[in-house]
């Protein structure tokens, strides 16, 4: 038996209909987080309303996804096929060695893909590499 998966989140969060049963709610306070839901039963887009709920609990059931959204009046179950949810994490590459780029390298790089943009501008770039080449 496999344990069920349970998310709570509390705070604003605004609605974006993307379509084709398919919503965006974002949420700016304490963090940035956005859940992006598939599969939403039609005629819910009320429960939706900006301001309307103030907590969100997602449920990750066998092959669905019940949510329920609490306001100060009601709390309103909705069932759909999956929800992602996307937390941004602020430091996540802090610790990784990643390359910065000096100023020389900055203005290489910002010399490059504005040449490379134009027509006929990668060949040119590719003549003045090998130029550059059989100087050295």
């Amino acid at each position: 038996m496999k344990p069920k998966m349970r998310r709570n989140f509390s705070g604003t969060f605004v609605a974006r209909d993307l379509g084709r049963g398919t919503w965006r709610l974002s949420g700016r306070e304490p963090a940035p987080i956005d859940i992006l839901l598939k599969g939403v039963q039609s005629g819910t887009a009320d429960a939706y309303r900006p301001g309307a709920f103030s907590e969100i609990e997602l449920e990750w059931q066998d092959g669905a996804v019940l949510m329920s959204l609490t306001s100060a009046q009601r709390r309103t179950s909705i069932k759909m096929q999956s929800a992602i949810v996307h937390e941004p994490l602020a430091h996540l590459y802090d610790a990784l060695p990643l390359v910065g780029f000096d100023s020389k390298a900055r203005r290489f790089w910002r010399w490059v893909f504005p040449l490379v943009r134009i027509p006929g501008g990668r060949y040119l770039l590719n003549v003045l590499a090998r130029r550059t080449r059989s100087r050295d």
